[in-house]
């Protein structure tokens, strides 16, 4: 079948698939940005840098990563941690989602108490860690064990849809970056094309400055065409509920415990008590981070609300 006859779901590689893959594994190997994850094998580390790098920008995310390391270097380390300890680091170093330290703590507790401290290595059974979806558990297995799939992320997405015109359907994405990835070589081949979207193929293409090594088969630099698939924006940090989390977390690390109102007119200047960010507001907030598990609302003996950090 040809491609012009393909169907719209279908795409095909060009005539010699190893060309191009050796193409992208060699202009990888001479060149990357070496981050300190990308030196190791170790599951833990890995898993460390994957929960780390979901919200933050990985030049931040590699002193944050370093320092966490340091405090708790191992899953044992970190399985007998104080969890409140973690969510602070968590908050202090502005790793986003305060409830991803939880679930990383949990997940170093799993490992040593299920796994007798020696991790999973299938993306299915890593999946059974806390947290742990299915495209960290694939990201895992691959940079660490070197047996997993294809990696998919916006940076993969957009390489694939630029150079070989694929559709922008998420299933055939996960098809076709299987297709084009070698056999047994996960750990540099998902590395090397996340490289590539991440330094070459960005939203803004730099084909030529970066050496992209897939220009001579790709459908966007042949056309002129670089339309990429719509990539979702990040909501506003300042001003959002995740920010007012980590207010929440990082004053009560401070007080231990503190009265609804002590606490409100700490963490944002405009708190009024019966207005539209007052109790009602904080009061939701906190009940939110105790099902999450980080902090106790309680009632003192005054009858007055009191929030504390979960030990």
């Amino acid at each position: 079948m040809s491609d012009a006859e393909a169907p719209a779901d279908e795409w095909t590689l060009p005539d010699d698939p190893g060309a191009v893959r050796e193409a992208l594994i060699e202009w990888y190997e001479a060149d990357h940005r070496d981050f300190p994850w990308r030196r190791t094998d170790d599951p833990y580390e890995i898993l460390v840098s994957e929960v780390m790098s979901q919200q933050t920008q990985l030049g931040r995310v590699v002193p944050a990563w370093e320092a966490f390391l340091e405090h708790w270097p191992t899953t044992a380390d970190l399985a007998d941690a104080d969890r409140a300890a973690v969510v602070g680091f968590w908050t202090d170093h502005s790793l986003g989602y305060n409830n991803r330290a939880k679930y990383l703590h949990e997940a170093a507790q799993q490992v040593e108490d299920e796994y007798g401290g020696d991790f999973p290595e299938t993306p299915a059974e890593l999946q059974e860690l806390m947290g742990v979806g299915p495209y960290t558990a694939n990201a895992v297995a691959s940079f660490a064990f070197n047996d997993g799939d294809a990696v998919v992320d916006t940076n993969v997405k957009r390489v694939l849809y630029r150079t070989f015109d694929v559709p922008d359907d998420d299933a055939t994405f996960e098809d076709a970056a299987n297709d084009l990835m070698p056999e047994g070589r996960s750990r540099v081949w998902n590395n090397a094309i996340m490289e590539l979207g991440g330094v070459a193929c960005e939203q803004t293409p730099r084909c030529d400055e970066a050496g992209c090594p897939w220009r001579e088969w790709c459908h966007a630099y042949q056309t002129g065409d670089f339309t990429a698939p719509d990539v979702p924006t990040q909501p506003s940090f300042e001003g959002s509920r995740r920010q007012f989390r980590g207010r929440v977390i990082g004053t009560l690390r401070e007080y231990n415990e503190l009265e609804l109102d002590a606490l409100g007119h700490r963490i944002r200047v405009d708190y009024v008590p019966g207005g539209e960010y007052g109790r009602d507001w904080l009061t939701e907030l906190l009940t939110d981070l105790e099902s999450d598990g980080l902090v106790d609302l309680e009632r003192d003996a005054d009858g007055e609300h009191v929030a504390r950090l979960r030990p």
